[in-house]
């Protein structure tokens, strides 16, 4: 079992087993991405793959919150339902109440901030499971949503159009929203605040025993209402590029987001259980279910739900390899010396 100690001792950039999902998860993006360049004319180009970041910005920035949470060993189960409701938020802000548009993001950056808190607070101070809180959470928001309108709300805004229809040029002429270079940003210092500062360190030392944490004084209880907290954060954040994508506000956006950002955590190599894992594993994680909607949509004959079903049999074998990687780990430590 991986001790508070084990994990503040071993610096998380040092190469070990740990990295071995994530690499398996880059060699994947390398091979899926290579195959639809061989199969489709214009797949390989430089803009299709800053498409991948284009089209997947929300998604990163959601799933950059959820590895907080699972590296922790949580789950939040709110976060689609917080990404329609900043939605929904920025729509009735801007177009219905025609409030300042940076007004309006800033109130639902902290409203989500707040609703993911006060989850974080229910969990610690209650002890109520992290399934149950955030399904409440879920129900709660998506609910709130459809009190607002049930109908879908155009985003009528100049700030909101300058963002979204403009975008940074690229040498070649190809270009990356602001969405992108947003949720880019965010990465750069989600994985700063993981792996170079104290909260960082108390993350992965909660995830790997919370008792043990405790025991050494760390403040297990505060650090698990600061990742809930970063996931509403990150959850709102990807509502107002959800926004930005869509131009608009709808209830029944990011039905189902919640499991796919799980699913990129969970492929990007982070451990369920927690105290393993990287957070660019699950930025990774996120362009391989890009890659393969790219390819679907290349090819225009199959279904969508061959997305699901590659989903599928990669949870699985992701699954089995951390099992495999965590026997070999479990049977050295065992084995006599």
């Amino acid at each position: 079992m991986t001790t508070a100690a084990d994990v503040l001792r071993r610096s998380p950039v040092t190469p070990n087993r740990r990295h071995i999902p994530v690499f398996v998860t880059l060699g994947l993006l390398l091979l899926t991405f290579s195959i639809g360049s061989v199969r489709y004319e214009n797949f390989g180009t430089p803009q299709v793959f800053l498409d991948l970041f284009i089209d997947n910005a929300f998604l990163i920035v959601v799933a950059i919150g959820m590895t907080f949470v699972i590296l922790t060993g949580g789950i939040d189960l709110s976060v689609g339902s917080v990404v329609a409701l900043s939605g929904m938020l920025c729509a009735i802000g801007t177009s219905k109440l025609q409030l300042p548009a940076p007004l309006v993001i800033l109130f639902v950056l902290l409203v989500g901030t707040g609703f993911g808190a006060a989850m974080g607070y229910m969990i610690t101070a209650f002890q109520v499971q992290p399934f149950i809180t955030t399904l409440a959470g879920m129900f709660l928001a998506r609910g709130v949503c459809l009190t607002l309108s049930e109908n879908q709300i155009s985003i009528e805004n100049g700030f909101f159009d300058a963002v979204a229809l403009n975008s940074l040029r690229l040498p070649g002429g190809n270009r990356l929203s602001w969405g992108a270079v947003t949720a880019l940003i965010a990465v750069a210092v989600a994985i700063y605040v993981l792996q170079w500062t104290r909260l960082g360190r108390n993350v992965y030392a909660v995830g790997g025993s919370e008792q043990s944490a405790m025991l050494m004084g760390l403040p297990a209880g505060r650090t698990k209402i600061q990742v809930y907290a970063i996931s509403g954060f990150c959850s709102a954040l990807g509502g107002v590029l959800f926004a930005l994508y869509t131009l608009s506000g709808d209830p029944t956006h990011a039905v189902g987001m919640e499991l796919d950002a799980i699913a990129a955590v969970v492929i990007g190599g982070t451990v369920l259980t927690g105290g393993s894992g990287y957070l660019i594993g699950s930025v990774l994680g996120v362009l391989v279910l890009g890659v393969i909607k790219t390819i679907l949509s290349f090819d225009g004959t199959l279904s969508s739900w061959w997305t699901r079903i590659a989903i599928g049999v990669l949870l699985f074998g992701f699954i089995a390899l951390q099992r495999l990687i965590g026997a070999r780990r479990k049977s050295r430590r065992s084995a006599p010396s």
